[in-house]
């Protein structure tokens, strides 16, 4: 009997150390004692993204919604016991008042470089945080943004908070919907040139190699004729748009001006009349969940497909 409680006892004294979890986030290596008990999560695609993987009863709270999106029917009854603590980027405060414990965020998705809140300015206030795949480029080098990306943080949240069979079921099941789905449809005769807008009058806010809609556009089909820009999300000159002539526009719905108006002022405008998209009236709409690293991805693809085939 002692010798079976000596065991215990050692075993017991080893659990720690066997429970600890260490993922990679951006150029950080970070460990996991346990689960974390009270996450906060920033923007709504990262929030979609606890939730599929049914991790709210881990979470205390989200933010940076509000200020910029509202939350659709879904998002919204996942998280409908949880308050939004702050409708843009949270302070190092408004977290710490939280007793958060956990911080899954990005850079320009809820920090920023130099700024207040960052891992190692939270790291005294017991905060660990985990960042979103996508916007590593923001703090050093990165491939560029790719499907993988999402699977990437699908796999690491799963193992922080020790629910990896979650994630493994998520990802086959994407996986095999896009892989299905993609099978129905004809193939294409060349990829056609696709712009991204976001936004911007003077200069187009636009999507670089490094955001997501490089890879959406990619898996769907086409090929982004800004993916040899060097950057994510990111602005360029309207004459470089006009110039490369895409064949389709992409339009990120978000925001206080409409997906309409912003189709409408490119196809009103006089300089842009010639684009091949403009003259075919190519237009397709993406909500700005879909364009974003998360689980609104594959349908994302999805429609793009369609699109592209002029379905």
């Amino acid at each position: 009997m002692k010798t079976a409680i000596l065991t215990l006892a050692a075993l017991l004294a080893a659990s720690p150390a066997l429970a600890q979890t260490t993922v990679q986030s951006c150029d950080r290596q970070v460990t996991f004692d346990a689960p974390p008990q009270a996450a906060i999560a920033n923007d709504i695609n990262l929030i979609e993204m606890m939730l599929v993987l049914g991790l709210t009863d881990h979470m205390v709270g989200y933010t940076g919604v509000s200020g910029w999106v509202k939350l659709d029917a879904e998002i919204a009854a996942g998280v409908e016991e949880l308050p939004e603590l702050s409708s843009h980027y949270p302070s190092r405060e408004v977290l710490i008042g939280a007793d958060a414990d956990f911080y899954f965020a990005g850079w320009n998705y809820g920090m920023r470089v130099g700024g207040e809140v960052t891992p190692e300015t939270l790291a005294p206030f017991g905060i660990q945080v985990y960042e979103l795949t996508e916007s590593c480029i923001h703090i050093g080098d990165k491939d560029p943004a790719s499907i993988a990306d999402l699977y990437n943080d699908l796999r690491n949240l799963a193992a922080i908070f020790n629910v990896p069979e979650r994630a493994e079921a998520l990802i086959a099941g994407y996986q095999a919907e896009l892989a299905t789905f993609l099978e129905t449809l004809p193939a294409l005769d060349h990829a056609p040139r696709v712009f991204v807008y976001d936004s911007g009058e003077d200069v187009p806010f636009t999507a670089g190699r490094y955001a997501m809609p490089n890879a959406l556009i990619e898996a769907a089909g086409g090929v982004n004729i800004l993916d040899d820009i060097e950057g994510s999300w990111t602005t360029v000159g309207w004459e470089a748009v006009v110039e490369r002539n895409p064949e389709v526009i992409v339009i990120i719905d978000y925001g206080e001006v409409s997906a309409e108006d912003k189709q409408a002022f490119i196809a009103t405008h006089p300089a842009f009349a010639e684009i091949d998209a403009v003259r075919n009236n190519r237009f397709v709409v993406l909500d700005y969940v879909e364009a974003t690293p998360g689980p609104r991805n594959i349908r994302a693809v999805m429609t793009l497909a369609e699109a592209f085939r002029g379905e």
